[in-house]
């Protein structure tokens, strides 16, 4: 018998639409039931790629003994976090309060209002050690509300104002944004967290940091710091030789269990590999072509072949589990190697993939690594082809085809650059094509809304993220492919954003105004798996100003890395964004302006423009004709020339194209 998620259009929610548990979708009409019921509400949230969800879902959620005690003595709320991050980041926040750590499945008791009073993330169905039983939990809190229902709501309204405290971020004393000596200081103490041995920072799980990756690129580019390059390639490199990348298709899975890279949580989720593109492609360009330029080809052409939606979006994850066993579908052993190759090639790939017979993973399988350039680059394209042949035998993961909007503004801002600097123009069609699906589909005319699937948008609005890597995307969209519409859209939804979702401070909410009023208003300023929807806004409008030369763009910035400088100072590696945004402030950000008719000439100068990564760097391209980009105007005419310029004061006009890129090159005026 179907439940109330059968009519969603989530597929997480539709994974559990079949449960024997009565589920309702978030909205009043549970809590209606709750309050009517005079129940808690049992708050479960989770996505479709997460194994432990599967694992709680298997266990718990699936057994008729437990769903009984769920429906009998709760109202059940299955949530998808990628569909609705407010909730998600609301709650959250109430578990890291009462707990100490956060995590998927999430599992949070609230009162019929909707306050939480206890909390968790995954219960066994049986006591494991000193964790309890998944139906001993049920009930204890059932028993808790109906005996001491007043205590408890008590608790709840203690709960919500910890989380307040937690949640505001400590004045900062800063009247101006991060400078370039905050930017020094997160270096030197990145320094001091560096896995030196194995790349990246901190101990197992080890999580890719793409946000500071781009960080520290910037940051190299615009002083030259060799502490800075060190850290940013020997991740890229340890990561992109780990089992963690995909050696045969390319793409990243979302984190290592282990501190080498070695063996992932097998799902790979389209924001990891939309950072992880770009921030590789930056690499590239000041440090190991090679390596840097190929880890972004390799995964943008991953976004493509596997995550390519018909209607032209992104779908938002691949699941780590293959028919109910994690990573299946990606290890090897020798013997399946010999099986697809024959017993040479086979000796050859187990040699150079590090696949032993003892095994990297589980059951004496491996992971694929390449931690060297193999010795025969030829041979090794072919048996990549052959081992990719074989492995599209095995069932796939399953896909969450879902379009999430901020992850979609990633995807093609990373598909733009990419696709201009490595003179890919399928890779800047796919990023046109997925932005007008957002434009029409998501779009409604005065704000965004969240997702979409299979070409139907979702009911739920849009965040501050999705508003800002839209802009962002849109804006990079622009600069790759000079159709000014993408400009002009842009700047329409980055006003949305800036008077939808600011407080009287001028720092902004992860909602608009106009939103779902849940038990408090979620406000995140730390990054975490993706920028906080802040430090997007502000990079997203740092790009709006170098372009259009709008006064307010620049001063939203300025207030926005003012606010932020206390967490800058304290957490480098939970505020990469923020860092990267400073690093473009400080460099200007450099403007360069590009004209004249359109040929060789002109493709050059566009060329060095892109050719180095300067922090936070704009590119608008015109020729005759009245021009609307801020950047472009009175600069139109028919002789090929660039301008490079910073915060619009600029040099004098250059038709060489080492001009523009020893221009860019350079230290800051």
């Amino acid at each position: 018998m179907t439940n109330l998620l059968g009519g969603s259009a989530s597929p997480y929610l539709l994974q559990h639409a079949e449960n024997p548990v009565w589920w309702f979708p978030w909205g009043p009409e549970a809590f209606a039931e709750a309050r009517k019921r005079d129940v808690p509400v049992l708050l479960s949230v989770g996505y479709s790629a997460c194994h432990w969800c599967h694992v709680m879902a298997h266990e718990s959620f699936e057994d008729q003994e437990i769903a009984d005690l769920m429906n009998e003595r709760f109202v059940a709320i299955k949530v998808d976090r990628e569909e609705r991050p407010d909730v998600d980041a609301v709650y959250m926040d109430a578990v890291t309060a009462m707990t100490g750590q956060g995590g998927w499945p999430m599992t949070v008791f609230l009162t019929p209002e909707g306050k939480p009073f206890y909390a968790g993330t995954y219960f066994p169905p049986h006591r494991r050690g000193e964790m309890p039983g998944f139906p001993d939990v049920l009930v204890a809190v059932s028993n808790t509300w109906r005996n001491r229902s007043d205590d408890v709501r008590q608790q709840a309204s203690s709960v919500l104002r910890r989380i307040e405290q937690m949640r505001d971020l400590p004045a900062s004393a800063a009247e101006a944004p991060s400078t370039s000596a905050d930017c020094a200081s997160a270096v030197a103490a990145l320094a001091k967290q560096y896995d030196y041995a194995k790349g990246g920072f901190g101990g197992a799980p080890k999580f890719p940091p793409s946000m500071v990756l781009e960080f520290l690129v910037r940051h190299h580019a615009r002083t030259g710091s060799t502490d800075a390059l060190l850290m940013a390639e020997g991740t890229l490199r340890a990561m992109a030789g780990g089992g963690i990348y995909d050696q045969l298709a390319g793409g990243f899975a979302r984190y290592s269990v282990d501190p080498g890279w070695v063996v992932p949580h097998f799902e790979k989720m389209l924001y990891d590999n939309a950072l992880l593109a770009r921030a590789s492609l930056h690499i590239g360009q000041v440090s190991d072509r090679e390596l840097g330029g190929r880890i972004a080809q390799e995964t943008a052409d991953f976004l493509l072949s596997d995550l390519l939606t018909p209607e032209g979006g992104f779908a938002s994850a691949l699941d780590a589990d293959t028919e109910g066993v994690e990573g299946r579908y990606y290890v090897w052993t020798p013997e399946r190697l010999v099986a697809a190759l024959g017993a040479t090639d086979g000796s050859w790939a187990a040699e150079l993939l590090h696949v032993t017979p003892e095994g990297t993973f589980e059951n004496g399988a491996s992971t694929l690594q390449l931690r060297s350039v193999p010795d025969d680059p030829d041979r090794w394209r072919r048996v990549r082809g052959e081992l990719l042949v074989a492995r599209s035998t095995r069932t796939p993961p399953a896909r969450d085809d879902k379009v999430v909007t901020a992850w979609n503004g990633m995807a093609v801002a990373a598909l733009a650059e990419i696709g201009a600097v490595q003179r890919r123009p399928d890779l800047i069609a796919a990023a046109t094509r997925c932005s007008e699906l957002v434009w029409d589909l998501h779009w409604t005319g005065e704000r965004l809304l969240r997702v979409s699937r299979g070409g139907v948008a979702g009911s739920a609005h849009g965040v501050l993220e999705d508003y800002a890597w839209t802009v962002e995307g849109w804006l990079t969209l622009f600069q790759a492919g000079g159709d000014e519409r993408w400009y002009e859209r842009a700047l329409v939804v980055l006003d949305a954003a800036l008077a939808g979702f600011s407080d009287e401070s001028g720092t902004y909410f992860d909602t608009a105004s106009d939103a779902e009023q849940l038990v408090r208003r979620p406000r995140e300023w730390s990054d975490n798996a993706v920028p906080c929807g802040q430090s997007a806004l502000a990079s997203a409008a740092l790009m709006a100003s170098a372009l259009s030369g709008r006064p307010e763009y620049r001063a939203a910035v300025g207030h926005l890395l003012a606010a932020a400088a206390e967490l800058v100072t304290r957490a480098p590696r939970f505020a990469g964004w923020w860092l990267a945004t400073a690093e473009a402030w400080a460099d200007g950000p450099r403007e360069v302006a590009v004209v004249g008719e359109p040929g060789q000439a002109r493709d050059e100068l566009v060329g060095a423009a892109w050719a180095w990564p300067a922090p936070g760097r704009v590119i608008a391209v015109g020729s005759a004709g009245e021009q609307r980009v801020g950047l472009l105007v009175g600069r139109a005419g028919p002789v090929p020339q660039a301008w490079v310029c910073r915060d619009f004061r600029c040099h004098l006009p250059t038709d060489a194209p080492e001009r523009v890129a020893q221009l860019l090159r350079g230290a800051p005026e």
